[in-house]
């Protein structure tokens, strides 16, 4: 029985990890739900574009609250074996890079979730990050 319960919940994670990013695909989605306290979740989309089957370049606008200017930032994933590697920048400026790893894993046909373990090099603090969206 452990064997039949074991090879399942593999087959379920190979299901889940066999992602192909593919040139011409556009993401579009939240940058991160995880970083920001339930009370003060803020309106942060962002949009992708596939360059290459393993590289994804896109912008995210985001707003702490009604007091500060909106700001975008530039990122870029490249993807390696279903996982990725991410870097962000904010704005043009290239001194506050946000860097890390993840994996995007599709719920079902279009829907992804993206899971992120990101080294923020201005604050010297590391986070986790979830972000989610569709593909198409």
């Amino acid at each position: 029985m452990k064997k039949i319960v074991l090879t399942m919940f593999l087959s379920a994670l190979m299901v889940l990890g066999a992602n192909a990013q593919a040139k011409g695909d556009w993401y579009v989605g939240t940058g991160d739900v995880a970083n920001t306290a339930w009370t003060e979740w803020a309106v942060s989309p962002n949009v992708g574009y596939g360059l290459t089957d393993n590289l994804m370049i896109g912008l995210n606008l985001s707003q702490a609250d009604s007091t500060v200017d909106m700001e975008f930032d530039i990122h870029a994933r490249y993807f390696m074996k279903g996982y990725f590697v991410y870097a962000s920048t904010n704005g043009l400026n290239a001194d506050g890079m946000k860097l890390g790893m993840g994996k995007m894993f599709t719920i079902c046909k279009n829907v992804y979730v993206d899971p992120k373990v990101v080294y923020d090099t201005t604050e010297k603090t590391t986070n986790l990050g979830l972000g989610f969206g569709l593909k198409f």
